[in-house]
C-alpha cells in the first residue's frame, strides 16, 4: 500500500486530535466578545464610557454618573464563564453575573451577583457581592490565603462556575469564593466601570478580554471542590451537602416549631410566637421581658459548639440569643438565666445607655463585656450573630466580624460577674452545657437560618 505525504498529513492529524483529552475536544466555548466590537452589548445605567481597543473592551471612568454597565443582550443560567482583566489601581470594578435590570426594581437598577474586582489593600477580588440588593456575600476574609491571586498592573485570569444553586470563583487558578444561593438562577453578564467620586479619577480604565462562555454539559466540566475554601449558604433554613458533611443541623426547619419549647413551659407558647414564610417571629408584646409569650429554649442541651443565628430586628427593639441557660434558676417573672449575645437597636432602645461602657449594646455579651461602637449592622436587613464555644473559650462574632472573646471559669471571669445584674446567681456562665435560648423582650424580631455544629 502506498501513502502519499498529503495522506500521511491527513491521517497523522486525525491521530493528534484522537488522543486530545474527550473534555477538551467536547467543551463548546462561545465568545461573548469578537474582539472588534461591541455587538451582542447594551449599555445600562451610568454613562461611563466603553470602547474597543487592542481586543479588548475599555471601559473609561465619568465624573458624576452612577455605577455603569456593559450587558449581554442574552440571559445565562447555568455556564462557565472565563475572561482575563487589568485595571487602574485606584479604581474598583467588576463582572455581574446572573443579573437583572427591571423596571420593577429600583427602575431598572442593575442588581445581582458580581464578580468583584479589587486591587486596593482589602484584597477582595474574587468574592461574591449582590449589587445593589443584600450587598457582599462572600468577601475575601471568608478566605484569606486566596488574597494574592490577584496581581497589579497585569492581566488576570477570572473564573466563574454557576451551576444550580453553586457559585464558584477563580482569580489565576485560585479558589476564591463558593456560595449556595437561589435568589436568581437567570440572568446577564455585565463589565462594570464603578462611579467615581473625584473629578481626578476621570477616564481611568478597565479592561476586558478573552470573555468566553461554556453552557452545554457544565456539570461535566465543574471544578471539583476544594474543601479548603469555606462554602457559605444562603439558601433559607437549609442545610447544604458540604454542610451536613462537616457536621452542621439546623435548630429551626423555616416550618415548624420542632425542637424548641418555651423556657418556663412544658411545650412550645400558645402565643407570642409564630412561623411565618420561613421565620420564626417573636411578636410585639408591651416591651417587658419574657412578658408576652416569653422565651423559647432548644429542647436539649449543648456544650461545645458553633451556632449561628440570622436575625432581624425592628426599630427600637430589643432580644437576645442566650446560652449556658439553665431554666430551673428563675422560675419567676423575667427571662430564663443565661450567657447572653445582646440583639439591640443601639440607636433607639434606651437599654444602650444603660451598664457599663456600652455592656448592653448590641454583639455585647450582656451586662458584662462590650462589643466595639464600630460594627457591621444594618438595620433594614438580616444579620448573622455567630456564638463559638470551646470548652471555657467564647467567641461573639456578627456579620463575620469577631466582636468579642473571653475565658470563663476562672477567677478573672468570676470577678467580672460578681460586678453584674448576675451577680446572685451561683455559678453564673461556668455550667460545662446548657440550653440555647431567644428571648422575647416584648418587641418583634425575626429569625431564621438556625444552624449549629457540635464540637469535640
Amino acid at each position: 500500500m502506498k501513502y502519499s505525504i498529503k495522506n500521511m498529513k491527513l491521517w497523522a492529524a486525525a491521530l493528534s486530535l484522537t488522543l486530545l483529552p474527550l473534555g477538551a475536544m467536547a467543551q463548546e466555548w462561545q465568545s461573548l466578545f469578537n474582539g472588534k466590537s461591541l455587538s451582542g452589548w447594551v449599555q445600562r445605567n451610568g454613562k461611563a464610557k466603553y470602547s474597543v481597543e487592542n481586543g479588548a473592551i475599555v471601559g473609561r471612568t465619568v465624573y458624576g454618573t452612577p455605577n455603569s454597565f456593559l450587558c449581554t443582550k442574552k440571559n445565562y443560567g447555568d455556564f462557565i464563564l472565563e475572561f482575563e482583566f487589568r485595571m487602574d489601581n485606584s479604581l474598583n470594578s467588576g463582572v455581574q453575573f446572573r443579573s437583572e435590570s427591571l423596571k420593577s426594581y429600583n427602575n431598572g437598577r442593575v442588581h445581582g451577583y458580581q464578580f468583584e474586582m479589587d486591587p486596593s489593600p482589602r484584597a477582595w477580588t474574587g468574592g461574591i457581592y449582590d449589587e445593589a440588593r443584600r450587598g457582599w456575600l462572600y468577601n475575601m476574609n471568608n478566605n484569606p490565603s486566596a488574597k494574592t491571586a490577584f496581581k497589579k498592573d497585569a492581566w488576570n485570569k477570572a473564573r466563574i462556575e454557576a451551576i444550580g444553586t453553586t457559585l464558584r470563583t477563580w482569580v489565576n487558578g485560585i479558589a476564591c469564593a463558593d456560595i449556595q444561593d437561589n435568589a436568581t438562577l437567570t440572568g446577564f453578564i455585565a463589565l462594570q466601570v464603578h462611579a467615581i467620586g473625584n473629578k481626578a479619577d476621570e477616564g481611568k480604565k478597565v479592561e476586558w478580554r478573552n470573555i468566553r462562555i461554556l453552557t452545554k454539559d457544565v456539570q461535566k466540566y465543574a471544578t471539583p471542590v476544594d474543601y479548603n475554601v469555606p462554602e457559605l449558604n444562603y439558601i433559607d433554613n437549609t442545610i447544604s451537602a458540604r454542610e451536613a458533611k462537616d457536621g452542621w443541623k439546623l435548630l429551626f426547619d423555616g416550618k415548624t416549631t420542632n425542637g424548641w419549647r418555651g423556657a418556663k413551659l412544658d411545650g412550645f407558647p400558645d402565643h407570642g410566637w409564630k412561623v411565618e414564610n420561613g421565620l420564626l417571629k417573636v411578636l410585639k408584646g408591651a416591651g417587658g421581658e419574657s412578658a408576652n409569650g416569653g422565651d423559647i429554649i432548644t429542647t436539649r442541651t449543648y456544650k461545645n459548639f458553633i451556632l449561628k443565628v440570622d436575625f432581624k430586628i425592628t426599630e427600637g427593639a430589643n432580644s437576645g440569643i442566650k446560652y449556658f441557660v439553665d431554666p430551673t434558676l428563675n422560675k419567676g417573672t423575667g427571662s430564663a438565666i443565661g450567657c447572653e449575645f445582646q440583639i439591640l437597636d443601639d440607636l433607639r432602645h434606651p437599654d444602650a445607655k444603660l451598664g457599663v461602657k456600652g455592656n448592653r449594646k448590641l454583639g455585647s455579651l450582656y451586662d458584662l463585656i462590650p462589643a466595639p461602637e464600630k460594627k457591621p449592622f444594618d438595620i433594614k436587613n438580616f444579620n448573622q450573630a455567630m456564638i463559638v464555644v470551646k470548652g471555657n473559650h467564647v467567641e461573639h462574632w456578627l456579620n463575620g466580624v469577631k466582636l468579642l472573646e473571653y475565658e470563663r471559669n476562672n477567677a478573672e471571669w468570676n470577678a467580672l460577674v460578681a460586678y453584674s445584674k448576675y451577680k446572685d446567681w451561683p455559678s453564673f456562665g461556668n455550667h460545662s452545657e446548657g440550653y440555647i435560648l431567644l428571648q422575647d423582650h416584648g418587641h418583634e424580631v425575626w429569625f431564621k437560618n438556625i444552624k449549629i455544629k457540635e464540637l469535640p
